[in-house]
């Protein structure tokens, strides 16, 4: 096939138009089952991804981006389009909770990406209130397993909405961070962020 761009030439932001035209024309024709939007944050990079249900995925600028889109497309559906405009209110939530205007998200979750003991400890998660903390042994009280705090901490790091089921708020029972999905710096910042508020 002949090129004909030079014919045709277009900036970087008539490009970005229409892709966002084709994404927003794929969206209200139903053909889009995660849509995603990358936003910039104190933290870094987050990726938002979400279902017609609800958020299904928080990606950390660490966790390559990428790798993390075919996941979705692998485990719920090949269709994932970048949907800038469809993720817009959950994308707010998450700029007004960084500027400290925000305590709690009203987002719809998508929770199919966790099963069993790691979805019960998850829901447990957003029940930890904004600029408090718990430990893994109060968590793994709190679902009726006291023995299971090593189970709560893997369900922690395998969270897949991180920020908004705030297992940031989660720490060891002398008082240290542990792990988090985002990095230790990044857990620091969210309970700093929390506790000035």
């Amino acid at each position: 096939m002949k090129d004909l761009s030079h014919l045709f030439p277009l900036d970087e932001e008539h490009m970005r138009r229409v892709r966002q035209l084709l994404d927003d024309h794929a969206g209200d024709a139903g053909l889009v089952d995660v849509g995603y939007t990358i936003i910039d944050s104190p933290i870094g990079a987050l990726l938002l991804a979400a279902t017609p249900t609800g958020l299904v995925r928080v990606a950390f600028d660490g966790e390559d981006h990428d790798a993390v889109l075919a996941e979705l497309a692998e485990k719920i559906s090949p269709r994932v389009l970048e949907a800038d405009a469809q993720l817009a209110p959950i994308a707010a939530q998450v700029e007004e909770y960084f500027a400290g205007q925000r305590r709690e998200f009203d987002i719809p979750l998508d929770r199919r990406l966790s099963t069993g003991f790691r979805r019960e400890v998850q829901r447990q998660l957003s029940e930890i209130p904004y600029g408090t903390t718990q430990s893994y042994s109060e968590v793994a009280a709190a679902v009726g397993q006291p023995t299971a705090v090593r189970a709560v901490g893997t369900a922690c790091a395998q969270n897949p909405i991180p920020l908004i089921v705030p297992c940031h708020r989660v720490l060891r029972s002398d008082g240290s961070l542990g792990g988090y999905r985002g990095g230790l710096p990044a857990k620091q910042q969210l309970l700093e962020l929390e506790a000035a508020a």
